[in-house]
């Protein structure tokens, strides 16, 4: 790239250094609310476990994107004030790498976690029991975001790196994978005899457990050297990234999507449409990538558009491809549920879901204050907490199937 002499590549280095200066600035906004403004009664350990991965994820950006800004910095001084910094004569390429990977292994799990996130806080809304182990949850974050950053050197395995460092980077990959297997552990468990909703939130995060399990179990055999020695910049890896990220992050943000959009917009997403762009999405996950570690394999290399006609390299493709396409009709499924139900959608109500967090307790769509009376949180559930009140008041129903929580509960800060 120093040589690339047009102003294009400028611009592209100078767009990515303000960009991640707002992702900081973004960053320090999210931590600040968290640990400042949280409502009366919401200690750190009654916070949903979805606001302690956002605050981890605002934490890593902190420790991530600066490297990432200043290598930026670096390399446009390099191309226009001549610092040769990056220079092959002073193992600069080396540099570069470590300065990238160091901030681009974290970014994985900056957008990870925020699915994570997404999936504690569903399970329990649609199992009707409280998430298992909460602290174990919490906790595997904190380690998830702190082990992320030991990590970085196994996407350079093949660089001139003492054996000594890779051993250490590879154990230390295998370490990461035990508190995102609490992670998992903890949501079967939460579902495990709940008395399960089957909604198309619940179906999408259900959807997201598996297809991160299968990136996680092929990350292990990159996270092993010697195999990484063989399948690097094979189509292993493209299919071992997208199972991560798909599973980790778009699954999840499909699930956000169902779940919140009554409370954005105030009217009911469709349950049959979601239910067809679930199965859509996953089917098509499937079959795009996972026939893609088979052809990575086969030693076909990642970034190509022509290969070989060596083996069954061209049925593989043809069936990703497909599956492409089964997977992007799951999209659209979800873009017409969209614009349909803003236009004539099921009215929502403030609380369709019976969840446990505060923002079910104002209306739907949230008016400009948000709340008239900034409830007392008594713990982690707290609109569970609401409904008991409200029912001892009330002598009513306080079941996940008993109506909505009553206007004038708002007005009295139960």
């Amino acid at each position: 790239m120093i040589h690339t002499p047009n102003v294009g590549a400028d611009a592209w280095i100078m767009g990515l250094v303000v960009s991640g200066l707002g992702t900081i600035l973004g960053a320090v906004n999210i931590i600040t609310t968290i640990l400042t403004l949280r409502a009366p009664g919401l200690t750190m350990f009654r916070m949903s476990v979805f606001t302690w991965n956002i605050l981890f994820t605002a934490l890593m950006v902190i420790m991530a994107f600066p490297v990432l800004t200043a290598a930026l910095l670096v390399l446009e001084a390099d191309r226009r004030l001549g610092a040769h910094v990056f220079s092959s004569s002073v193992a600069g390429p080396m540099l570069w790498q470590h300065l990238f990977w160091f901030f681009g292994h974290p970014e994985v799990y900056i957008m990870v976690l925020p699915g994570f996130g997404v999936i504690s806080e569903v399970l329990p809304v649609f199992a009707r029991k409280p998430i298992f182990g909460y602290k174990a949850i919490a906790a595997s974050t904190v380690a998830i975001a702190f082990l992320g950053f030991l990590t970085w050197a196994h996407h350079m395995f093949t660089a001139p790196i003492p054996e000594g460092i890779l051993v250490f980077v590879m154990l230390s990959s295998y370490f990461i994978a035990v508190p995102t297997g609490v992670k998992v552990l903890n949501w079967v468990a939460t579902l495990w005899r709940g008395s399960i909703e089957f909604r198309t939130p619940l179906l999408f995060c259900v959807g997201a457990i598996a297809i991160f399990l299968i990136g996680g179990i092929s990350g292990i055999f990159l996270a092993t050297f010697p195999i990484d020695w063989q399948v690097n910049e094979t189509y292993f890896v493209v299919a071992h990234l997208h199972f991560v990220l798909l599973g980790g992050a778009v699954m999840p943000i499909f699930a956000a999507i169902y779940y919140w959009f009554p409370k954005m917009t105030g009217r009911m997403l469709s349950e049959g449409l979601g239910r067809l762009s679930c199965a859509l999405i996953f089917l098509g996950i499937l079959t795009t990538f996972l026939i893609q570690h088979v052809m990575g394999l086969d030693g076909m290399p990642r970034r190509v558009y022509e290969y070989d006609t060596v083996g069954h390299l061209q049925l593989y493709n043809v069936i990703s491809t497909i599956g492409s396409f089964i997977l992007a009709a799951g999209v659209a499924a979800t873009v017409v549920n969209v614009v349909l139900s803003l236009r004539k959608g099921t009215v929502a109500g403030p609380d369709p879901w019976q969840a446990n967090t505060l923002e079910w307790f104002t209306a739907s769509p949230p008016p400009a204050n948000n709340f008239d009376v900034v409830p007392l949180v008594r713990s982690a559930e707290p609109m569970k907490d609401i409904r008991r009140e409200v029912a001892r008041r009330s002598g009513g129903d306080a079941s996940p199937s008993g109506a909505t929580v009553p206007a004038g509960a708002r007005q009295v800060g139960v």
